[in-house]
């Protein structure tokens, strides 16, 4: 299949990497120095042992992108989603012109895999497609223009449909291409559940690093950051049973198992975007849950010292 990532930072960069590493057809949405240096030297990955690998990933900013991707990775903050509609628009719009024209009813298949939580669902009232829910777990960033710092093994996509009706085959075939590429994927049954589970570790750790302003390394030991971090956690796990999606497993051992297996000195990038004054997804990551919180009247007061604390900050 002809693949598309959008976005290249420490999301879409390793998932194009890894593609192109496994001989997959897939393009790079890049731009400015970034798109420059990957075009010039290739996309450098640092892995977490110190080993670099500059791979040739094909890459063009979303102005000179021509082609009919018959799947779009979507890898974006969540504040540049808006931004991106309307590409997406035309892009999926041309290929059902063009490729659907040819083969029948084929439609491209859209999967975001940012970190706020319902994306897909919203994602898919703007665009005529397929479009699944989704998410990754990846400890990397963009070190620089054209290189990515891996800070962890870790790479995997979850997705699936929201309606068993509107399932695929080709989310198995995507499954199997991107194994292939060294890529774990997994085909979700319950993408919701799913999806808020992953929800569960990315933004408590967000919240948490901001609360005690540190890096991974804190929370990897016994004490009051790490506590703080768990009753985070459980604060996302009562507001998923009250939101009916109750998840099948010991997020907290789950969570701790995801944390301890990442670089001491690994951050959220809502951490690092904070601190550079950067735009920053913490309405997605902490003022939603509460939101939902008052929706569903789940008490969460250590997000509500969170929010307090870096209200004044952003």
């Amino acid at each position: 299949m002809k693949y598309l990532v959008l976005g290249a930072g420490g999301t879409g960069g390793p998932i194009a990497a890894y593609m192109t590493k496994g001989g997959l057809d897939v393009c790079l949405i890049a731009r400015g120095e970034h798109l420059e240096l990957i075009n010039e030297s290739g996309l450098t990955l640092i892995h977490e042992n110190g080993f670099e690998e500059s791979i040739p990933v094909k890459a063009v900013s979303m102005s000179d992108y021509k082609d009919n991707p018959d799947v779009i990775f979507v890898c974006v903050k969540g504040y540049s989603l808006s931004e991106v509609v309307p590409f997406l628009k035309k892009v999926t719009d041309r290929y059902k012109e063009s490729v659907a024209s040819a083969d029948g009813d084929k439609l491209p298949i859209v999967i975001p895999v940012l970190n706020i939580y319902g994306t897909g669902e919203r994602l898919s009232t703007e665009l005529d497609c397929l479009v699944t829910d989704g998410c990754i777990y990846v400890a990397a960033q963009k070190k620089a223009p054209g290189i990515i710092q891996m800070n962890g093994d870790i790479l995997r996509i979850v997705y699936g449909v929201r309606k068993p009706e509107d399932g695929s085959m080709d989310l198995f075939r995507i499954r199997e291409e991107l194994k292939s590429a060294g890529i774990e994927a997994i085909v979700s049954d319950n993408i919701q559940r799913d999806a808020l589970q992953k929800f569960s570790y990315v933004s408590p750790m967000a919240a948490a690093e901001l609360y005690y302003n540190s890096s991974a390394g804190l929370f990897k030991q016994t004490g009051a950051a790490r506590d703080f971090f768990l009753k985070l956690v459980r604060e996302i796990d009562a507001l998923a049973a009250a939101m009916n999606i109750p998840f099948l497993v010991d997020v907290c051992k789950n969570n701790l198992a995801i944390l301890d297996s990442v670089n001491d000195n690994a951050t959220t990038s809502l951490h690092r975007d904070i601190d550079s004054c950067k735009n920053n997804e913490a309405d997605g990551l902490i003022f939603e849950v509460l939101r939902l919180a008052d929706e569903y009247n789940v008490p969460v007061p250590c997000y509500r010292l969170v929010a307090d604390k870096i209200k004044d900050i952003l």
